[in-house]
């Protein structure tokens, strides 16, 4: 196997979002890393600084930056966080409450001011290592923040009970969300960007959490007109969504048009027969089990990791990561395992 040089490169993981062939070597790819786990293995504070920092001692091409806005008064629930490296509690979205549940809340409700949103595209434009370009994150998800601002549960009853309800909230999110990307897009450095990457959640492990009708209804004409956003700066869009979303994979692929998909779990679909079925038609991000990398040992993380590689890096268009995100329940040793595996084999002759 050849020798690779792993300084920061973005062409490598361009290549793999674009399926433009087999580069060098298989790039490392992640959503993100939880605070505890990137100052567990920085040993220090993360500031915006040490972020970077992080990026370039795990081997990334890119850094993360983002713009976005804070929907209030959402409603949460929260739980002892029983990890090794725990935050003082877990919280989760409230699935029985939200901040809108009917039309009066809709109507009454203060919606933020784009203008007034933060990002950190400036501050990571000026950290940008050479070599490296952003993979810039901004508006949030459609689905999520619609069914985080009203709860599952009312959600679904207004969904039966007043679908005008259901479509005023897409739209105001939907556009909220576009704005958000071509504000991001407009003030960024175009030179120093990647990809375009957004999180929406849309699945559970049967299938999605609205009917393929409802999804092509209310949820894909906004992440197309952000993919056309993306896709006019041309840059790549990455979808990250948890979930079983084979049922609507062609709508994604070549209505939404998205370039590469992030989020896989062993028992909804390994990434390998993901990459088999898709991986000639989008690319393929991550997909080494959160359950492997919070349970297995070591030497079981590179066998399973050493197998992954065998199946998805021919042709190219693939990247390792985790098959969601590196939290904070995860094994650091695990984490460095799938990492050495990666240097040492993903390599192309």
């Amino acid at each position: 196997m050849s020798k690779v040089n792993r300084r920061p490169d973005f062409s490598r993981l361009e290549k793999v979002l674009t399926r433009q062939g087999e580069p060098d070597c298989v790039p490392f790819y992640e959503l993100f890393s939880d605070r505890e786990i990137m100052e567990a293995i920085l040993r220090k504070p993360v500031t915006n600084e040490s972020a970077v920092e992080y990026q370039l001692m795990m081997g990334y091409d890119y850094i993360n930056a983002g713009f976005g806005v804070t929907y209030p008064n959402r409603r949460f629930v929260s739980t002892q966080d029983t990890a090794a490296l725990a935050r003082s509690a877990r919280s989760f979205v409230d699935d029985n409450h939200g901040a809108i549940e009917t039309r009066k809340d809709f109507d009454a409700y203060l919606w933020p001011d784009i203008e007034n949103s933060e990002g950190n595209i400036d501050q990571m434009e000026r950290l940008l290592p050479d070599g490296m370009k952003i993979v810039l994150g901004a508006g949030g998800g459609i689905l999520e923040n619609v069914v985080w601002l009203m709860g599952y549960i009312p959600f679904s009853y207004a969904l039966q009970d007043d679908e005008s309800l259901i479509s005023d909230m897409f739209e105001r999110i939907g556009a909220m969300s576009a704005a958000c990307l071509k504000h991001a897009l407009e003030k960024a450095d175009r030179k120093k960007l990647g990809a375009v990457i957004v999180g929406d959640d849309m699945g559970y492990n049967k299938g999605t959490m609205l009917s393929p009708e409802h999804m092509r209804k209310y949820v894909f004409p906004w992440h197309k007109k952000r993919a056309e956003l993306a896709h006019a700066y041309e840059l790549p869009y990455i979808l990250h969504s948890c979930g079983n979303l084979d049922e609507v994979m062609d709508d994604l692929i070549d209505d939404v048009g998205i370039d590469a998909r992030h989020s896989y779990e062993d028992k909804i679909m390994p990434v390998s027969v993901f990459k088999q079925k898709y991986g000639k038609r989008v690319a393929v991000l991550g997909g080494v089990d959160v359950h492997v990398l919070s349970t297995c040992t070591q030497e079981e993380v590179r066998v399973y990791v050493s197998d992954l590689l065998d199946a998805c890096m021919p042709g190219g268009g693939y990247a390792l990561g985790s098959g969601n995100s590196l939290a904070n329940y995860l094994k650091i040793e695990n984490i460095h395992a799938m990492y050495e595996v990666g240097r040492s084999k993903g390599v192309y002759a």
